[in-house]
């Protein structure tokens, strides 16, 4: 299959930039510093990297708990410099599942959702040994600093990612498997031959069968090559179902309780 710069299939990057044109052009107006529905504006800066995001703080916060942190990864409707679209990638409730208030009040829980401008996977890669990209490398470094700034939980670090985010989501657990106890992965796809690295992680992903932007063997080859590795991820497929899987993938019973109760082993 031919690949794009990103290393993602060309018909799937063709696709993914016709849907962040759309988006930006319907994007409203709100403002850089707006704080919508609970989520901060907060911008990287450190040098000449900078990178938009935002960040959801459990309102009964308490500096004497720990808190749990998911990582949310929107796809390529989200990509950009406004610090606006990755919540409202194409409508996809990747943040704010999480952030409903009947899910923090059982699990009171932190949210980070960065913005990339430039997808991902982009190129050039960063100079880390893990062989992120400099997009997730800063994902990472927001992730430090949230870390020292509040009191998270380190053995309860997610993250969830949704087409080009899912790729994204398979790189950082891949990269860096140390750092995550569990992913939330939909029609993404990574490298089966790093499988092994990820046999602890706890892992649900899913992916439609008729999926024309991300053909569903990307998941299909990650989940075997991590259950031959030895590993037990989770693996869900809708039958005759195309890309726009989110909606569904997010209702499925158990979904949440299932993620606030993985842990770093």
């Amino acid at each position: 299959m031919p690949l794009g710069k990103h290393g993602l299939p060309t018909a799937l990057l063709l696709v993914l930039i016709a849907c962040a044109t759309a988006s930006a052009q319907s994007l409203p107006p709100e403002r850089l510093t707006d704080d919508i529905e609970g989520f901060a504006a907060r911008t990287y800066r450190v040098g000449t990297e900078t990178m938009r995001y935002r960040l959801f703080v459990p309102e009964q916060y308490d500096a004497k708990k720990k808190y749990p942190i998911v990582i949310w990864l929107h796809g390529a409707g989200g990509e950009g410099v406004d610090g606006y679209r990755q919540l409202f990638d194409d409508q996809v409730p990747g943040s704010q599942t999480w952030t409903e208030p009947a899910n923090q009040a059982k699990h009171p829980a932190f949210v980070l959702a960065p913005q990339s401008s430039v997808g991902w996977l982009s190129k050039p890669q960063s100079r880390r040994t893990d062989g992120l990209s400099g997009a997730l490398t800063r994902v990472v470094a927001i992730l430090d600093q949230v870390s020292h700034e509040f009191s998270i939980d380190q053995s309860r670090v997610y993250v969830a990612g949704q087409s080009d985010g899912g790729y994204g989501a398979w790189a950082l657990i891949t990269g860096l498997p140390e750092r995550f106890a569990a992913a939330v992965i939909l029609c993404g796809g990574g490298e089966p031959a790093k499988a092994a690295r990820v046999t602890h992680v706890a892992i649900w992903a899913f992916h439609g069968s008729a999926d024309p932007m991300v053909p569903v063997s990307e998941s299909r080859d990650m989940i075997a090559a991590i259950r031959k590795a030895g590993g037990k991820p989770r693996y869900t497929e809708y039958a005759g179902l195309g890309h726009e899987i989110w909606n569904r993938a997010f209702a499925e019973p158990g979904l949440v309780d299932w993620l606030f109760a993985q842990h770093k082993s």
